[in-house]
């Protein structure tokens, strides 16, 4: 099939505006661009003010429990985070990009506006945490003053740039470190005096709530983990730095916060913890220090907040997820979201204004963390989602066991219903509402999701609402085969390799022809379906009487590219049964109807071999070496390639051979971002010859397996050729246009 140029091209130039910021935009590493921001953010209000709080009410088992189960979730969040970041291109908007990569605009957009409201919630949160601190330094000035003061230093921060922000990150850094270092040391030096320590209340009373009210107001501690994320916009390399420094930042805050707990518990009384909010500052060594580091530290997370939250929300402004989008989507030419912060800031003044009129921090922080339980909950369900549909398109770097989504979904789910059952039916039921009103809209997004996937898989009466959703396939691509073959004899012949091909979610639809009163002739093919079916692989098998073969195929091509479950790849078995007339004129109607080719040649000699080494032709791509969302008749080589490495546990070797020496290091490039953005399995290889491809051929690895794209004139004397010159079984394949290999 002809594609259209300029349709490619445009999805490209689409996809590449929201997946890479403008060369003006300084990006940042995994340090300091995911590390740090997550550490700070962690380690902030809840830290220094109320963990003695939560040891006091709970009692060290309790408090050690709260922590415990919290960083459980978050934990199960990080990893879920991690794997499916390591799937797609994240884009900007963080949790906004995974969630609408995989379930759509509409789920993403319903998800994110709240996990908005609640990072713009969040700076105020901090900067109340921030006057704590402060009167407990200058007892006699106005909170209120305090509190607006701080906000505008920090909001002009902000708004005039993230690389601002950033730099200051490593000053607070300091100061939270050697605030520990204080606390820690103070530790060491009561630990040298007789009647200084206390024995540990091992469960508390209580006093200001239950076990489920204490853990609300401590689990905005620990949802900074999105504070990294939130700036995947502005990383270098997303893929690799959201998993290594969110779970690094994870890792080194649980160990703090329960050191902290127990070192609480030891040097003062549960009275003085429910009584005393700055009790770290009296029980440290130099209690100055801690509280520089309760100033630095929620002065940074409200830092933090109040530069993800604009870009959350103008991420989902550029996708017309918003009202106002066309406004909130603008940026200036070094990428600040100068509008989107508008509006955060006038939500941080609300918030302000609202959380003086009660307990501040207390009143604040339940309806933070609903926020941020329901999203990481979606989060959690996107991964358990995609790995139980077992899509091809699926297949992560970082790989982490089901029962890790399954607890971070559960988790949240049922703080959220044990904090505030009748908030979390409002908040699931504002949810569904923002889903349904985004999915009247028909938003269009410039990546496919697994949706449509993910009602087949569930069952067939979603049919109707998959063909209504406005996305592609090629996120739910697997390999459903039309396979004609004219004998039993011959579908065995090939069942080892079309087993490899479809398993473990794939399809077979082969078609049994026979001539007039030779039906006999296919007697015991029906059986194939349970052998298909007791290797895991969904096969039906149609007869059908034809005088002309050809005839037969278009026909039956057409009739299927009508249906739902339709074939997306014909498999024929050439080995001399086809003139070059009748391939050539079967490939014709295969790409009318969007319909791949797979043409097998097998060399009797060597069969499919060990099983082992795959070797992937690629034709040279001079001038143009740029790797973009759709590939020139890759796609489907690409994901054959997977589907038999995968199964095999083998080998693929991507070979091309270029004509000019000076061209080898684009073809190394162009290779090696096939093996990183097609997430080929590790010792996946990269081959570039000089010269001729009818001279290397002969010169290349050993394989099992050669796969060859397939021209639009059809040469049989060049494929019968192949398999004797690679010393090898072959496929020529053709793309339908409905796949792609790095969705």
């Amino acid at each position: 099939m002809e594609r259209n140029p300029s349709f490619v091209e445009s999805l490209r130039s689409r996809f590449a505006r929201n997946a890479e910021p403008s060369d003006k935009i300084k990006l940042f590493g995994t340090f300091e661009g995911v590390f740090l921001p997550t550490l700070l953010t962690i380690l902030g209000a809840v830290m220094y003010l109320r963990t003695g709080w939560v040891v006091g009410n709970a009692g060290l088992i309790g408090a050690f429990l709260i922590i415990i189960f919290a960083n459980t979730i978050t934990f199960a969040t990080g990893l879920s985070i991690s794997s499916v970041a390591t799937n797609i291109r994240v884009g900007a908007g963080g949790s906004f990009s995974i969630i609408s990569q995989s379930l759509g605009l509409e789920v993403g957009g319903s998800v994110n506006v709240p996990l908005y409201l609640a990072l713009a919630i969040s700076v105020s949160f901090y900067i109340f945490a921030f006057s704590e601190g402060w009167l407990s330094i200058f007892p006699g000035q106005s909170q209120a003053l305090v509190l607006f003061v701080t906000f505008a230093v920090i909001s002009i921060i902000a708004f005039v740039s993230v690389g601002l922000a950033a730099r200051m990150r490593y000053i607070i850094l300091f100061i939270v470190t050697f605030s520990l270092f204080s606390v820690y040391l103070g530790a060491t030096a009561r630990f040298g005096h007789p009647g200084a320590v206390y024995t540990p209340q091992p469960w508390g009373s209580f006093v200001d709530g239950n076990f489920w009210a204490i853990f609300a107001v401590f689990f905005p501690a620990v949802t900074g983990i999105l504070a990294g994320v939130s700036l995947s916009g502005t990383l270098k390399r997303p893929r690799r730095s959201i998993p290594k420094g969110t779970m690094a930042a994870i890792a080194l805050s649980f160990v703090i916060y329960m050191s902290l707990a127990y070192w609480l518990s030891v040097v003062a009384t549960p009275e003085e913890l429910l009584n005393n909010l700055t009790i770290m500052v009296n029980k440290a060594a130099w209690g100055w220090a801690v509280q520089a580091g309760i100033l630095a530290a929620t002065f940074s997370a409200a830092l933090n907040s109040m530069v993800s939250a604009p870009r959350v929300l103008q991420a989902m402004a550029k996708h017309d997820v918003v009202p106002f989008s066309r406004i909130l989507a603008q940026e200036t030419e070094s990428g600040e979201p100068r509008a989107a912060m508008l509006l955060t800031i006038a939500i941080g003044i609300g918030t302000l204004l609202f959380g003086l009129s009660g307990d501040g921090l207390n009143q604040i922080a339940p309806l933070m963390t609903m926020f941020f339980l329901i999203t990481y909950a979606v989060l959690n369900g996107v991964v358990l989602l995609e790995q139980s549909l077992g899509l091809t398109s699926f297949r992560p770097l970082f790989h982490i066991p089901r029962v890790v989504p399954l607890v971070g979904f559960v988790g949240a789910l049922v703080a959220m219903f044990l904090i505030n059952p009748l908030f979390s039916l409002i908040a699931l039921f504002t949810i569904f509402l923002l889903y349904e009103a985004l999915q009247l809209r028909q938003l269009k997004a410039p990546w496919s999701d697994v949706r449509s996937g993910m009602f087949v898989t569930v069952a067939e009466w979603a049919a109707k609402r998959v063909l209504a959703i406005p996305s592609g396939h090629d996120r739910a691509w697997k390999p459903n085969l039309l396979v004609p073959v004219d004998s039993p004899s011959a579908l065995r012949r090939s069942y080892r390799f079309l087993t490899a091909i479809t398993r473990p979610n794939g399809s077979l639809h082969i078609v049994a022809l026979h001539k007039s009163g030779e039906r006999e002739q296919l007697q015991g093919i029906q059986a194939y379906e349970e052998t298909f079916r007791h290797d895991g692989i969904f096969a039906r098998v149609a007869t059908v009487e034809s005088q002309d073969l050809c005839a037969s195929l278009q026909t039956t091509m057409e009739v299927s590219s009508s249906t739902f479950f339709r074939p997306n790849a014909l498999f024929l078995s050439v080995n001399g049964e086809f003139d070059q007339a009748q391939l050539q004129f079967l490939a014709d109607k295969a790409s009318e109807n969007e319909i791949g080719l797979v043409y097998f040649v097998d060399n009797p000699q060597t069969l499919l071999g060990h099983e082992k080494v795959i070797n992937v032709w690629i034709r040279e791509q001079s001038p143009q070496w740029e790797v973009g969302l759709r590939l020139t008749n890759l796609d489907l080589t690409l994901l054959l390639a997977y589907q038999l490495a995968r199964n095999w546990e083998g080998q693929i070797n991507l070979i091309t051979v270029i004509a000019d020496e000076s061209e080898r290091a684009n073809a190394e490039e162009f290779l090696a971002q096939l093996i990183d953005l097609g997430r080929m399995p590790k010792g996946s290889n990269g081959i570039v010859a000089v010269g001729s491809m009818r001279d290397f051929v002969p010169q290349a690895p050993q394989a099992d397996l050669s796969i060859f794209g397939l021209q639009d004139q059809i040469n049989l004397d060049v494929m019968v050729e192949l398999p004797r010159a690679t010393r090898s079984t072959c496929i020529f394949v053709r793309d339908s246009g409905n796949e792609s290999a790095l969705a």
